[in-house]
């Protein structure tokens, strides 16, 4: 990073709002300014933390050492627990948001996958690098009806519930420039693909094991369709994972673009999958999204 910083003390800076590097001002006596471009553009977007420790003076200046880091709150395992994404990956994303910004031309991209796959923490990160808006399809249905998805379940039953859901989707396929995290089971429905392929889908494929790490460090309460009360609930969920997967496996091969996890993290070089970033599955979600597009466009555009 360009930008030198003077200052008079050891500090810790926590920076919540979106930051692009040339919005920062060097001030002496350990102050920092955003320039007027900050409040104007979003270009990173992307919340830092800010660890500046300061080095031996000397006579005429001092310097301090940045370090950077990018954290989300409120996700384990893509759900909960602190991710780090380093200045790399932030303008990895920025620039193939640039790449291909004008060949998405509006077009709302909805992610697949099963529960636990990470499709609202990766769809939070793509909103914000495209400058998108974010939607959750099962909120919605819980906004429309008025409870929790798993209450729904257990009052008016799932079939309800999927009507419910391929409504929130028709009147989302109206929309442009969205990112959408749909329900595991949306790809059950053969109506729900005809919305969906109005934008493009993107399934984000991750192994049984890290489904089952993922569930079991956040809890089935708020997933109707593994919740179990009995003592062997843990047994029970791989089970009943293990049997979604295999009947919504080709379902889901039908999005336009996939997005392998496991190959990802091993191309990262990290045999868990769950070590792997929201950042860097969201940055391979707008790779893969790229090549789909050039074969859509029929000439190497990218």
């Amino acid at each position: 990073m360009s930008t030198r910083m003077e200052a008079t003390v050891t500090q810790h800076f926590h920076f919540s709002p979106w930051i692009h590097s040339s919005s920062i001002v060097a001030k002496p006596k350990g102050s920092l300014q955003f320039s007027r471009r900050f409040a104007e553009q979003h270009i990173l977007r992307v919340p830092f933390s800010f660890n500046l420790q300061l080095s031996r003076p000397s006579a005429r200046r001092r310097t301090v050492a940045l370090n950077i880091a990018c954290s989300y709150e409120n996700s384990t395992v893509l759900e909960s627990g602190n991710h780090f994404a380093s200045f790399d990956e932030s303008l990895a994303i920025q620039r193939k948001c640039r790449e291909i910004e004008s060949y998405l031309n509006g077009r709302c991209i909805y992610l697949v996958g099963m529960m636990g796959s990470g499709k609202t923490t990766v769809g939070n990160v793509l909103s914000n690098a495209l400058g998108y808006s974010f939607a959750d399809s099962d909120s919605l249905v819980e906004e429309d009806v008025g409870i929790s998805v798993a209450e729904i379940f257990k009052v008016y039953g799932e079939d309800f519930f999927r009507e419910k859901e391929t409504e929130a989707l028709r009147k989302l396929s109206l929309m442009h420039q969205f990112v959408i995290s749909t329900g595991g089971g949306v790809v059950t429905r053969t109506i729900n693909w005809k919305h969906m392929n109005k934008g493009i889908s993107v399934w984000l494929d991750v192994p049984l094991e890290a489904l089952v790490k993922r569930i079991s460090a956040v809890g089935t309460r708020s997933r109707p369709l593994l919740h179990h009360d009995s003592t062997d609930a843990y047994s029970k969920t791989v089970v009943r994972l293990s049997t979604l997967l295999e009947e919504r496996g080709e379902a889901y091969a039908k999005a336009e673009v996939r997005v392998s996890c496991q190959k990802l993290a091993a191309k990262l070089g990290t045999k868990d999958v769950c070590n792997v970033t929201p950042m860097a599955i969201a940055i391979e979600v707008l790779e893969q999204i790229s090549i789909f597009l050039e074969r859509e466009n029929g000439s190497c555009a990218f």
